[in-house]
This record gives structure tokens, C-alpha cells and sequence, in this order.
């Protein structure tokens, strides 16, 4: 047994990249990942944003080992303690900063949910200032969620476990996604401060009915109609739903490009606009929706506002408690939580998504018990109440008492 423990967990391509990471670290098993984009010939193995993601679980561990192949198309990782910003690791001041490079497609959420999973289970604090060029705080085309989702959606969801305290998300600057979908050069610090030996044990079966709606709606280097036009038009959608929608309007300025050439005309990047929503019901549930225009242009700020009204509604629609795009952050700290059985109520198209049914597997391959399931015992309900076995991972750096 000692022997299979010490043996790397094999997985192919990057398919839950980071959540596989985040699992070994928060399991203490070493992973080994082969067969990243071999097929491609211009650019295989691991992109910019991946290499990046794994500065940043080397910058808040000590003692992980991370070897990279020749070609980026092999990974192989030795987790480490998970330290926050403590002494000893990245931190200067108690703060990580970590760069994002101008290759970068991705969205901020990207980094700031895995991070957000290893925080309750780290040493010390965690600290993190996310900036460089590639910083994209609002949604990508990707599946990225904008930053204010993660703060309005994401992180209330902890408290459900019992972690609560001392946690914020601050956008220092915006942006959106550049030329290519490439970086838009945001800045963004966060900082989670609730460490704890063992995640409660969750029982959430009562969806409620909603109660009010939520949003922001943001500018970066455009005008400020568009906030007001995307919010009336989400309005006009979601006032029928529920009268107490309210959604807030933040414009601010583009970042600008820094160049090498002092002559040069400075140029902006990151311009665009978009809109977050989410909505809460009686019983404490969220869930969230995002739209951001495109960075060639095309959509107009009606637009995206009612694709955003609508994208809540059909996300309200497939019943449970629990929202697509925060059902693996609940599951995966329901598994790592205290040794007991916990339950959760998730919509069949929730259960069946690619991300859910990806994590089922990772979490079995990590040595977790199997899901059971049930079908929802309410008249009106077509969900699925999943029960999920914790194991007692727990936090083995922060000291008792």
C-alpha cells in the first residue's frame, strides 16, 4: 500500500488541469500528466497560462517539486506544504505578487478558483496581487466568469463550510479581454485569511424560491451609456422574476500597454464591456451569470445584457441547489471535509456537465469515495440528491488551538 502511495497518479491531456493540481496538493499525491497537445506543430505541450498556473502553486507551497519535459507535453508534480503568504515562501511584505504574461487567454478566475480551494487548508494567509499583461478580470469566451462573479458567487459559497472570515476580492483595475483574446492588464488583490483544520460538514437540499438579483454592470475604456443600456435591457428581462433587482455600474479607464520604445504613442488594451448577475434565493443559494462583449467588437450593449437575463434564467431553470459553475468548488470541498456523509441537491444538467462528471472521476483516482445518488423525493423537482463522503484531509500546517 505504502508503495502505490509513493507511485505518481497518471493522467492525459489537460483536462482539469488545475483541479487535478489542487487535488494532489490538498491529498499530498504526486501526479504525472503526459500527452499535452502532442499533435500540434506549431505550439505543443503547456500554453503560457498553464506555466503560469504552476509558478503560481510553486510561489504559495514549500517543497514542491515540479518537473516540465523538453517539449511541455509531460508534467510531472511532487506537491509540497500549502504555505499562503507565509515566511519562507514567495511573499514580499506578505504579499505574493504574481505576473501574468501577455500570452495569457484566460480569465483571472482561472487562477483565483484553485486558489480560492487551497486557501482554507494553507499554513498562513494568503495574500496574492494578480498583475501584468495578461490580467483579464471580466468573462472570456473561454467559459472564464469574471472576477465579480467569483466575489459575489464564489466566495459566499465557503461560508456554507464554515469559512467566513477575513476573505476579499478587490479589482484594483479592469480589463477585458485584448486583440486575439489575448491579456487586458487588470490588477487584482486577494486575500483569504480563514484557515481551518476541516471543512463542515454541508447538507443543502432546499433551493428556495428566489429572493433578489444582484449585478454589475462594467466599462473599461468605453463609454458609460453601455453600462446604462445593458442595465435597463437586463432589467426589462428579470423585473418579471423578481422587483428587487439591483445592478451597479462601474466604468473606469483601459489600461495602458508599457512599451520599450519612449517615442512610441502609449496604447490601451482590455477595452470592452460586460455584465455580471447573480441571483440569491431564500434559503442562501446563488447562482450566477456572466456576458462580456468580444474583443472584435460586434455586440452591442443590448445585447449582451439580455443574453446575460436570459443565461441566469435557463441557469435557474435546471433546478438544485447548487449552480453549474460553482457544483465542482461545493463537491470538492464537500470530499475534502470531515469524515462524514454530507448532501447536496444538483440539477440533472448540472450533474451531467463535463466539469462535474470530470470530477467524479479525479476525486475517485485521488482515492475518494463513489458519489451515491438519489433521485429528489419533492413532486416538482427533477434533481438529484448526490451524497458525498468526506475524507478528513484537513489542514496539516495550521497549528491546533
Amino acid at each position: 500500500m505504502a508503495e502505490e502511495l509513493r507511485k505518481p497518479i497518471r493522467f492525459t491531456t489537460t483536462e482539469n488541469f488545475t483541479l487535478r493540481l489542487v487535488l494532489a496538493s490538498l491529498t499530498g499525491r504526486s501526479i504525472q500528466i503526459s500527452q499535452i497537445r502532442p499533435e500540434s506543430t506549431s505550439n505543443p505541450g503547456l500554453t503560457p497560462h498553464e506555466i503560469s498556473f504552476l509558478r503560481l502553486l510553486e510561489a504559495v507551497t514549500n517543497g514542491s517539486v515540479i518537473d516540465v519535459s523538453m517539449t511541455g507535453t509531460t508534467v510531472r508534480y511532487k506537491p509540497g506544504l500549502i504555505m499562503g503568504s507565509a515566511p519562507g515562501t514567495g511573499a514580499i511584505g506578505g504579499v505574493i505578487r504574481h505576473e501574468l504574461p501577455a500570452g495569457c487567454e484566460r480569465g483571472l478566475s482561472y487562477f483565483l478558483i484553485p486558489m480560492c480551494l487551497l486557501a482554507p487548508f494553507s499554513k498562513a494567509q494568503l495574500n496574492l496581487l494578480f498583475t501584468g499583461p495578461g490580467v483579464i478580470t471580466s468573462a472570456t469566451a473561454l467559459g472564464d466568469m469574471s472576477v465579480d462573479s467569483v466575489r459575489t458567487a464564489i466566495l459566499p459559497l465557503y461560508a456554507q463550510f464554515g469559512i467566513q472570515n477575513n476573505i476579499e476580492l478587490r479589482i484594483i483595475r479592469r480589463s477585458n479581454p485584448g486583440p486575439q483574446g489575448l491579456g487586458g492588464a487588470g490588477e487584482v488583490q486577494f486575500v483569504f485569511g480563514h484557515q481551518v483544520r476541516l471543512p463542515t460538514t454541508l447538507h443543502l437540499l432546499n433551493a428556495g424560491r428566489v429572493k433578489r438579483i444582484r449585478g454589475v454592470a462594467y466599462s473599461t475604456g468605453v463609454s458609460a451609456s453601455n453600462n446604462a443600456r445593458m442595465i435597463e435591457t437586463a432589467r426589462g428581462v428579470l423585473n418579471s422574476l423578481t422587483p428587487d433587482t439591483y445592478i451597479y455600474s462601474d466604468v473606469s479607464s483601459a489600461p495602458y500597454i508599457p512599451s520599450a520604445d519612449k517615442s512610441a504613442p502609449k496604447k490601451k488594451i482590455g477595452l470592452g464591456f460586460g455584465l455580471s448577475l447573480v441571483a440569491e434565493s431564500s434559503t442562501g443559494c446563488l447562482f450566477s451569470a456572466d456576458v462580456a462583449s468580444p474583443p472584435e467588437g460586434g455586440e452591442t450593449p443590448e445585447s449582451v445584457g439580455e443574453q446575460c437575463a436570459y443565461q441566469l434564467l435557463e441557469i435557474l431553470s435546471m433546478d438544485g441547489t447548487v449552480s453549474i459553475t460553482a457544483a465542482p468548488t461545493i463537491l470538492t470541498l464537500m470530499a475534502m471535509g470531515s469524515e462524514d456523509v454530507g448532501r447536496v441537491k444538483l440539477g440533472r444538467d448540472v450533474l451531467a456537465s463535463e466539469s462535474v462528471i470530470g470530477l467524479a472521476r479525479d476525486l475517485e483516482s485521488f482515492g475518494s469515495s463513489r458519489w451515491g445518488m438519489r433521485n429528489d423525493t419533492a413532486d416538482d423537482s427533477d434533481a438529484v440528491v448526490i451524497s458525498v463522503v468526506g475524507r478528513g484531509v484537513g489542514n496539516v500546517g495550521r497549528k491546533i488551538g
